[in-house]
């Protein structure tokens, strides 16, 4: 008995969920990928030719050009502005039938395709972009062969176009074939590139670049910087360095080729000036020249200018009146005897002739 039930339980949770997964299928939608400017035909789940539906997109009225087949909603010429989600409803009563979400893409075509070794003799990285958009789901596959043989491929954590390959051998006269196939629902498309390894070798720009100045040199820097941290061993595969460095009011560059050094003093600049300074790096026999550094500033020296003021002792000002008054100082009232006295001094004369003309 218990058995029985066990096995009913089985049998009704199964039924729930294949109801589940299909009113699922039926709210999100199975893809259907179409080319772009072809005729789409799109089908009203298993329904017979006879049956009437009703066909929504995105919850409205389909607006594009369309016809109706029973069952089956056609589209002319279609392009990106038919993606969306189609639903169909079986009439009269509106039950969904169907829901599908149409993608209109193109199938991949010619990749391109690059390779380089930043890592040499470790190994190298090669990285891939379609030139024209799918505008659906790609993957890609990579192939790489050396020397009749495959080498095992691994895949960048990071970055989605980016497969990582060990050398199997150093300074290995056999060229490597690299061969990147474009996968989409609508078709694929391979690219294959040939190359040797002498040819991808290319470091990193050198690090840490610093230029100070010299004291007392106006017309000196002191460059100095790190080699690529991804170069991993400087010891048995050394790098040169080519140096360029111009002033900021120029654009003209000048330029230096070192051998392994990682300084170099600048001799020919120009006092007070503000310069602008990149190092590149490359290895000292096979490959290309690295991208230019960060670049850094720089002025030259600049002698320290102290400017001494003398100070004069001040003078004690007289304490004996001025015989000039100064404008500002206030004027002393004269007393008024003072200017009677003047007046009587003017009028005596007068006074005088008055007095002998009574008496006579």
């Amino acid at each position: 008995m218990a058995n029985l039930v066990t096995s009913l339980c089985c049998v009704v949770l199964a039924a729930v969920v294949v109801a589940y997964a299909q009113r699922r299928s039926q709210l999100v939608g199975r893809n259907q990928y179409e080319k772009m400017g072809s005729d789409v035909t799109m089908q009203c789940g298993s329904l017979d030719n006879n049956t009437s539906v009703t066909w929504k997109v995105n919850g409205t009225d389909v607006k594009a050009q369309h016809k109706l087949e029973g069952p089956r909603l056609v589209l002319t010429k279609v392009d990106s502005s038919h993606n969306g989600l189609y639903s169909c409803f079986q009439n009269p009563h509106g039950e969904r039938r169907d829901s599908i979400n149409l993608r209109i893409g193109i199938p991949p075509q010619e990749l391109a395709i690059t390779c380089r070794s930043n890592t040499y003799p470790k190994g190298f990285y090669c990285t891939w972009q379609q030139l024209h958009p799918t505008f659906i789901p790609t993957t890609f596959e990579v192939d790489v062969q050396h020397n009749q043989r495959s080498l095992e491929v691994q895949e960048d954590r990071f970055h989605k176009n980016r497969c990582h390959v060990r050398f199997p051998e150093v300074f290995s006269i056999f060229p490597y074939q690299v061969n990147v196939t474009a996968v989409n629902a609508l078709g694929k498309a391979s690219t294959t590139i040939l190359f040797e390894e002498s040819n991808i070798v290319k470091p990193d720009p050198p690090e840490n670049v610093k230029a100070i100045p010299v004291r007392n040199n106006p017309r000196r820097l002191e460059v100095s910087w790190n080699s690529p941290s991804t170069w991993p061993d400087i010891n048995s595969f050394p790098l040169k360095y080519f140096l360029r460095y111009r002033p900021l009011i120029r654009d003209q560059w000048q330029h230096v080729e070192l051998s392994d050094s990682t300084s170099h003093t600048i001799t020919d600049a120009y006092a007070g000036k503000e310069y602008i300074i990149q190092v590149a790096a490359k290895d000292t026999e096979i490959g290309t020249w690295s991208d230019w550094s960060v670049a850094v500033h720089a002025t030259t020296w600049i002698e320290e200018i102290t400017c001494t003021t003398e100070v004069e002792p001040v003078i004690p000002a007289e304490t004996s009146p001025s015989s000039i008054p100064s404008s500002k100082a206030p004027q002393k009232a004269e007393p008024p005897v003072g200017r009677a006295a003047r007046v009587l001094t003017f009028f005596s004369p007068l006074l005088l002739g008055m007095l002998l003309l009574c008496f006579m």
